[in-house]
């Protein structure tokens, strides 16, 4: 089985994300959405609301799991028996960063990490734009999957 995990922290789960994760299940098995837990960082959606917005997203989709971890994503690349990372690049900076995480990671562990190019129509969304949109009161249902709704 070709088991990958898409990992970040998914605050919220944006268009972008759920572009990378539906087309990435046409090149593996199994892909699991991998929420990870950071003690420094201040979230606006609790993990619960975070995991439950991704889970109702993907609903009808057997081929995706959500779950959460702490420490290394190679870590828990291992405990899930997951060969590959999937993730999304928007832009050059993000090919930077990522390949830089790509060759750490792979100098961690046996795990090849595999890149798509997030679609036209969303390359421009970030879940910190989206989070911004969300403080001033703006129209952010353009930029999440319909599940994410804040009350």
């Amino acid at each position: 089985m070709k088991r990958a995990i898409f990992p970040g922290s998914f605050d919220p789960i944006t268009l972008g994300h759920y572009d990378i994760i539906k087309r990435g299940i046409t090149l593996f098995d199994e892909i699991i959405v991998a929420i990870g837990i950071n003690a420094d960082k201040k979230y606006m959606f609790s993990l619960e609301e975070r995991k439950t917005f991704i889970e109702d997203t993907f609903a009808n989709e057997p081929k995706i799991k959500v779950m959460t971890y702490q420490g290394l994503t190679v870590d828990f690349c291992e405990k899930v028996e997951a060969e590959f990372i999937l993730r999304g690049l928007r832009n050059p900076a993000d090919f930077e960063f990522e390949k830089a995480i790509a060759h750490t990671n792979r100098d961690l562990a046996p795990i090849e990490t595999v890149f798509l190019l997030t679609s036209a129509k969303t390359s421009y969304i970030a879940s910190s734009i989206v989070r911004d949109v969300l403080r001033n009161n703006g129209d952010y249902t353009k930029l999440v999957p319909s599940t994410v709704r804040v009350k």
